[in-house]
């Protein structure tokens, strides 16, 4: 069987053979999606999980929830997922995952974590050097009627209207505007319909929103927390992870009106191979990546922006594979809608190794919340938009007690600082520390903080693609008209109701994959509604206006 920790000179593990005649299951991408599918294609279909393949172009599974390096190196979190009570498909699959050390479920971890550890804001915003807490809003009526009427109004009168379409230029100097796009990562050029769903989605959260209160969190980072368990779960049930196995394109067969997957082609080793796939077999692509493209810098280096990424050329295996598939395929969406437009979907995250407390204790002083307690705190003045989060310590399994991390990033990357005169996509590690102590007003102790230190920039050209515009059927649905045995998975299929953006999105669209494959007599739970209950659009109507009871 092949680990994760399998390296490019490991031996590639042999096909699953087809001819043993209990049905496969290939899982293109090694992400949360197919990882879920997985485990619900043993736990809910009762196949073995010899029969399951996950094929991963890197050697390393996780995808997007990733987690690595060390106090030496330095550690990197490209980011993290948003985790709240009400993503009941993601709890639902994790009741059945044992944490690492098989004392308890990985979701009875997690509510036993945030009864201990809620996240209370007391500086949701930092301007000037000085915290807010629970600050207001600050909505205009005309702001208030437009997200209410968002609410209601059908999707498909919004089309491929932004933001920006919706609202006046007032609504983003707002306070309101300040705490959610930087929560869910919104641009004003970005879709009125998922700006809609979230506004839907997340009505339970309005009222507690200017404190952060119902998010929550996982002991570690999320790798460590959620896709660890996840894998050793699998692992002991003989799942075949082939990593370092890029999926190129699928053969189809097209007869009486349907289509069927026949061949899976990729790239193992540096060699073209090919798996075949019988008609019973399943295969579920994870389509997209939001964090394909990545590039790293350094203390002393800023990040590059990859070449490639624009999607006008090839070298971006989940781009490619879904633009090679849905070629003359309109059931299978436009991946352009997403991969062309990296201006519009690029950002910048750092994670930022601390080898003093120094800036630990700045941070607890000036916001009232100890780390992992607050969240994130935003700076709206800031050029760069630039936020950070300082988790409970330690971050990482294994990390030392003399040793913190902190992660943050910004939505205007090619705006010029205020304290370094370059945009934030042209910044090494030190800049961009040297611009977040500017805006925390530290002084004596800058040198000392930047000398020990160790910040590690990350330029993601995807990061948003999946907010961008579209139209119907730019997602397709996770089984498309006519397919036999092929489903979509991850954030670019659609799903009615649900957001994207979101751990629960993914495994949402697997378990829907899963059950809607074996044809099982059952359904996901169903997306939390709370916009239709009474108390929930009380306490938000009263957020909206600043009315604090």
């Amino acid at each position: 069987m092949v680990t994760s920790s399998q390296t490019l000179a490991d031996p590639m593990p042999p096909w699953p053979d087809a001819a043993r005649g209990s049905p496969k299951a290939y899982l293109v991408g090694g992400g949360i999606a197919s990882m879920a599918a997985a485990a619900f294609l043993i736990r809910d279909g009762d196949m073995l999980g010899q029969d399951i393949t996950i094929l991963e172009e890197t050697n390393k599974v996780g995808g997007s929830l990733d987690g690595a390096g060390s106090p030496k190196v330095g550690y990197v979190l490209r980011g993290g997922r948003m985790i709240e009570r009400k993503y009941v498909c993601t709890f639902d699959l994790f009741s059945s995952i044992p944490t690492l050390d098989g004392s308890r479920s990985v979701t009875d971890e997690i509510y036993a974590w945030n009864e201990t550890m809620k996240t209370a804001s007391r500086s949701r915003l930092v301007r000037n050097g000085q915290r807010q807490t629970a600050p207001d809003f600050g909505l205009s009526e005309r702001h208030i009627l437009t997200i209410e009427r968002l609410a209601v109004e059908p999707e498909g009168l919004l089309g491929k209207t932004t933001i920006a379409d919706q609202f006046d230029s007032a609504f983003f100097r707002t306070n309101f505007w300040f705490m959610w796009c930087t929560t869910f990562a919104f641009q004003p050029w970005h879709s009125a319909v998922e700006f809609k769903r979230y506004l839907v989605r997340f009505a339970h959260m309005v009222s507690g929103f200017d404190r952060l209160e119902g998010i929550m969190r996982t002991v570690y980072n999320q790798f460590d927390s959620l896709v660890r368990p996840l894998q050793q779960w699998l692992d002991e049930r003989g799942v075949v992870f082939a990593l370092d196995t890029r999926v190129t394109h699928l053969g189809f067969r097209d007869e009486n009106g349907g289509t069927t997957v026949t061949r899976i082609a990729t790239v193992r080793g540096g060699r073209g191979d090919e798996v075949m796939v019988e008609p019973d077999d399943l295969v579920l692509v994870t389509l997209g990546s939001m964090t394909e493209g990545s590039r790293f810098g350094s203390m002393r280096q800023a990040p590059a922006l990859d070449g490639e990424a624009d999607a006008r050329s090839t070298g971006v295996g989940s781009w490619d594979l879904w633009k090679a598939i849905a070629k003359d395929r309109p059931a299978f969406g436009n991946p352009s809608a997403f991969a062309n437009h990296v201006g519009q979907s690029k950002w910048l995250s750092f994670t930022t190794t601390l080898y003093d407390s120094a800036l630990l204790k700045v941070v607890r002083d000036l916001t009232g919340n100890v780390p992992g307690e607050g969240g994130l705190i935003t700076f709206p003045d800031s050029p760069w938009l630039m936020s950070i989060v300082i988790p409970h310590q330690p971050h990482f399994i294994g990390q030392p007690a003399d040793v913190a991390v902190l992660w943050g990033y910004g939505l205007k990357v090619d705006e010029f600082g205020d304290f370094v005169r370059k945009p934030m996509s042209a910044c090494t590690g030190l800049e961009i520390m040297t611009e977040l102590l500017g805006h925390l007003h530290v002084t004596e102790e800058t040198p000392h903080i930047l000398e020990t230190c160790l910040c590690i920039p990350c330029m993601m050209p995807f990061i948003t693609s999946q907010f961008l515009p579209r139209q119907s059927g730019d997602r397709p649905e996770v089984i498309p008209a006519g397919s036999k045995n092929l489903a979509f998975i991850g954030q670019f299929c659609e799903l009615p109701e649900d957001v994207v953006f979101t751990v629960e999105y993914s495994v949402r669209s697997a378990q829907t994959a899963v059950y809607r494959m074996l044809g099982l007599e059952r359904e996901p739970p169903p997306v939390y509604k709370g916009c239709f209950d009474p108390r929930v659009l009380f306490k938000a109507f009263l957020a909206l206006h600043d009315i604090h009871a």
